[in-house]
């Protein structure tokens, strides 16, 4: 029996994921919030202050370990890249037409919840477009492996400066997201350089994250940050301070919460809209609280810490497999696994758990 263990976890890393599942769910529910009671509120300034980087360090952050495991042959790697996200974006995406069918029957009635719901097969449905579009990452990039990095990246820059708007949300994303993702693959060594600079010199970057958010806020509040070419900029200084501010969040003692939120990232991406709507209805029906500001934040909280409740409540359940990938959807078992290779169940979040190969 072989023992393979996955890469240990890197606590900024961890960090910097829990930023940017932080300011997702923070910009849903402050928006979603807004959208039911008519009015913005002073979390609206936070949302707009994180949107040129919350959804580029996502990416780039998704593409910073490819390296390690882009060679694998292309059925091992289809499994881990590509089913691995298929399967929860059709659970839950079944999860989220279920729980809003009685709405969407009155709409549109029982032929059009199917419709649409069939529609969602090609056009990534709601929030779960993420987990819809790191696959097509996944596979593009493998397949420009042995390309020019620079003329590739190059070209994924010209895409995201385009500004492309087809209305087609795989096509649209891909052009404004995927040069952060390829940047995470290909500048992955000069990240963890820069990394361990901010570690050894803690004032100065303090310093150059007081700049950043001075010059981030003024080009959001101007309208300047949508532009081409600045909007590209912001995004890359943007990934570039949440890895500072990771690097130093994660030797202090609270900066735990966040990596343990980002070890769990996926679960709650997952989850937390389902808690954050019932909070949000709840507050909003009720009026208990009336500063608009406070709804959101509590709201967001509520999605945060509801998404892991539901994932502590059904881990050691049969219902675990709503955040488990079943031994059954893994390629090896379509094929037959004979005794040369059985790989075990993981968990979603899975980077800490330990592989056995039997053989």
């Amino acid at each position: 029996m072989q023992m393979e263990t996955t890469p240990a976890r890197v606590s900024w890393v961890d960090c910097a994921k829990g930023i940017c599942i932080l300011m997702v769910v923070m910009m849903h529910s402050t928006l979603g919030v807004e959208a039911a009671a008519g009015s913005t509120s002073w979390m609206h300034e936070l949302v707009a202050f994180a949107r040129p980087f919350r959804m580029p360090d996502f990416f780039l952050i998704a593409g910073l370990f490819l390296a390690r495991r882009i060679d694998r042959d292309w059925p091992d790697y289809l499994d881990r890249k590509v089913l691995h996200f298929a399967y929860f974006y059709l659970l839950w995406l079944t999860i989220q037409f279920v729980l809003k069918s009685p709405l969407l029957i009155t709409e549109h009635g029982p032929l059009g919840l199917l419709m649409e719901y069939s529609h969602a097969l090609v056009q990534p449905f709601g929030t779960l477009w993420f987990i819809y579009l790191l696959p097509v990452f996944f596979v593009i990039t493998k397949g420009l492996r042995t390309a020019s990095s620079v003329l590739v990246w190059v070209l994924a820059a010209m895409l995201e400066i385009s500004g492309l708007h087809t209305g087609i949300t795989i096509i649209d994303e891909f052009a404004s997201r995927f040069v952060y993702f390829y940047s995470g693959y290909v500048l992955a060594p000069l990240v963890f350089r820069f990394a361990d600079k901010v570690g050894a010199a803690p004032v100065k970057s303090m310093i150059g994250l007081g700049a950043w958010a001075v010059l981030n806020g003024y080009c959001v509040k101007a309208g300047y940050a949508d532009l081409p070419l600045v909007s590209l900029t912001l995004g890359l200084a943007g990934v570039g301070a949440v890895v500072a501010a990771s690097v130093l969040l994660s030797r202090i003692k609270w900066g735990g919460a966040l990596q343990y939120c980002g070890e769990n990232s996926i679960v709650i991406y997952l989850a937390f809209t389902i808690p954050m709507a019932a909070t949000r209805m709840v507050l909003l029906k009720f009026g208990w609280i009336s500063d608009l500001g406070s709804v959101a934040l509590l709201v967001t909280l509520a999605g945060l810490t509801g998404a892991l409740v539901m994932y502590w409540t059904v881990r050691h359940t049969p219902l675990a497999f709503l955040f488990k990938r079943p031994d059954w959807t893994r390629l090896h078992s379509w094929r037959g696994a004979g005794p040369e290779r059985l790989v075990k169940s993981t968990p979603v979040e899975g980077n800490r758990t330990v592989h056995v190969t039997e053989s």
